[in-house]
Parts: C-alpha cells; sequence; structure tokens
C-alpha cells in the first residue's frame, strides 16, 4: 500500500509545471533497446530478455514534457498492483531524450536523443542518427509480438497523460507498421489517450473559428494533416483517417481539467482553436469523429469524476485502472 505522502508526491510530478522542462531530467531509465546500432532508454517493470509465458498484457506509458519516465513507471506500476493485474503485465516507458540529458548525465553518443520537445510529434532524433520517436514504439511493438519471447501475450495497451497523450494521439494516426505482425501473432492493440492539451485533426474543421490568415500553421502537423513528418511516408489524408477510426482508443478526460490558463496548456493559435481547456479540447474532438462517422468508431471517451490534471489520479482512478487493464 502507497502511503499518502507518496502519492501526492507522484500527483505533483505528473502535474508538475512546464518551468522544469527547461532543466536536465533527474533520472535517466536503466534499460536499452538497440535500434539500428543505437541505443533507446527505457523503463521495465521486469526484464524482457529471457520468454516470458506468464505476460498477458503490455502497458507502454508514455511520459509528458518534463521526461520523467521513471516516475510514469512507478504511477502505472501503483495502477496494475492496484488492478490485481500486476504479475501477468509487463509496464514499460520509453524515455525520449533531450540533448541537455546527454550532457547532464555524461551518456554515451549512442544514446538516441532530440531537441526540445520534437519527440512529441514524431520528429526524428537529432543524434545519433535521425530515428523518430515513433519508429522507437514500432521497435517495442516488434519485440513484444516475437512469440518466443511472449507465447501468451494477448494484449498491448500504448498510453500517455498530457503530452504523453499527444504523443499517443499522433502514434495512433500515423503508425500501424506493426499491426499485421501484430495480429498475425494474435495481439490486439489498444490506445489510452488521457488529458492530451491538442489533437490531430483530419481535416481543416475546427471547434473554433480559425483561418490561414489568422493562424497559419493551424493544419499543419501535428495540429492538422499539412506538412507531415518523414515517419508518415505517401500515406494519404483519407488512408490516415480510415486507418484511425478503427483503432481501438478510449479518451480519458478529468472532470476538472478546465482551467484555461493551466501553465503547461498548449497556448499555440493551432491548440487555441480546438477548445478552451483539456477537457473542452477532448470533448470537442471526439464529438468532431462522431459526426464525421456516425456509423460508429471503435473509440470512447470517459470522463473521469473528480480529477483535474493529475496523471497519477487518472491512471490509478477506477475509470483509469478499466481503460488500462480491463480483463482479458
Amino acid at each position: 500500500m502507497m502511503k499518502p505522502l507518496l502519492v501526492l508526491m507522484l500527483g505533483t510530478l505528473l502535474s508538475a509545471t512546464a518551468h522544469a522542462e527547461d532543466h536536465a531530467v533527474q533520472s535517466i531509465s536503466p534499460d536499452r533497446l538497440v535500434i539500428n546500432g543505437v541505443e533507446a532508454t527505457l523503463g521495465l517493470s521486469q526484464e524482457w530478455v529471457k520468454p516470458k509465458p506468464q505476460i498477458q498484457r503490455v502497458v507502454i506509458v508514455i511520459h509528458g514534457r518534463l521526461r520523467n519516465a521513471p516516475t510514469y513507471l512507478r504511477s502505472i506500476e501503483r495502477a496494475a498492483n492496484q488492478s490485481k493485474q500486476r504479475q501477468k503485465t509487463l509496464l514499460i516507458s520509453p524515455q525520449f531524450l533531450d540533448e541537455k540529458d546527454i550532457v547532464a548525465h555524461h551518456l554515451p553518443e549512442k544514446i538516441l536523443h532530440w531537441h526540445e520537445n520534437n519527440w512529441m510529434a514524431g520528429d526524428t532524433a537529432v543524434g545519433p542518427k535521425p530515428i523518430s520517436s515513433f519508429v522507437v514504439l514500432d521497435h517495442i511493438l516488434k519485440r513484444l509480438s516475437d512469440s518466443k519471447l511472449f507465447p501468451n501475450l494477448k494484449e498491448i495497451v500504448i498510453a500517455g497523460h498530457s503530452s504523453g497523450a499527444q504523443v499517443v494521439q499522433r502514434y495512433a494516426i500515423l503508425g500501424g507498421r506493426e499491426d499485421a505482425l501484430l495480429k498475425k501473432e494474435g495481439i490486439h492493440l489498444r490506445y489510452v489517450i488521457a488529458n492530451s492539451s491538442s489533437y490531430a485533426y483530419l481535416d481543416a474543421q475546427r471547434p473554433l473559428p480559425v483561418t490561414a490568415a489568422t493562424c497559419p500553421s493551424f493544419n499543419d502537423w501535428k495540429y492538422g494533416l499539412n506538412k507531415l513528418p518523414f515517419y508518415a511516408g505517401q500515406q494519404t489524408p483519407a488512408v490516415i483517417e480510415q486507418n484511425y477510426v478503427k483503432r481501438d482508443i478510449t479518451y480519458l478526460l478529468g472532470q476538472l481539467d478546465t482551467d484555461p490558463n493551466h501553465p503547461a496548456l498548449d497556448k499555440s493559435c493551432g491548440a487555441e482553436a480546438q477548445g478552451s481547456s483539456r477537457l473542452n479540447r477532448g470533448q470537442n474532438y471526439f464529438e468532431y469523429l462522431q459526426k464525421r462517422h456516425p456509423e460508429g468508431t471503435s473509440q470512447h471517451l470517459v470522463v473521469v469524476p473528480g480529477v483535474g490534471h493529475n496523471g497519477d489520479a487518472i491512471f490509478t482512478s477506477p475509470e483509469g485502472q478499466k481503460a488500462l487493464f480491463t480483463p482479458l
């Protein structure tokens, strides 16, 4: 049972304001994933080198703009413990490091790192190789699809809160490189997007009035499908939308995440056109999808009562636990 003081500390860390992102992270995740001769950092709840026949579900949780992956891993471990799903669940928390993190912690040159927050949109690392943050997720999924390592794996959940939710939503939009392999192995892939500050829209329609004259970048990636990153390849907007609405996605929104002046809220004109607060923006986006696809989608929205912009609170809530650890 986690003590109240530690719970408060976790909640504070997961809802910390943006000024801390100007500094190097305090902790570097201890595990490594080799990708084309370089290494991505990540945290694991248990090693994944030897076969894991007991693992039936994997939850991949994406950190926020503070890059505090170890904090998110502890939070998701707590949620797993409360749901009584810990023994058959592997928890993974990738860490997308900044240039300043490499310098501050004297890390070797082979460690992947990005410039500022570019990892949020799937941009390529600035060193040591131009590998997209989305490619890191692809490689994690590819490893998990190895039936020799995970013979009984049934489900993978990719979850994120705040800026991490932005990553998850954009990856769900553009990803899918490993979908066929996962399907072949009988592994279901779900996404949980919690309290995202903004969303990638599928056309130029927005909840609030906006034009290219007043906001030239409102429909550019990461807010829209113009000027897509290299990772997108040759996908057309029509194909992107067709794939996206088929994805199993839960939008988790804190009922109290309504502050239009929250210090970590995206206040760019592209984000402001989506609504006044994270709750408002999430509800607007879900309504937008419903209007575009009245026949229905594989997605649903859940508002978590009494929760604001707090990742620990939203993931450990009954609604969050159900979204992450629905019985298989």
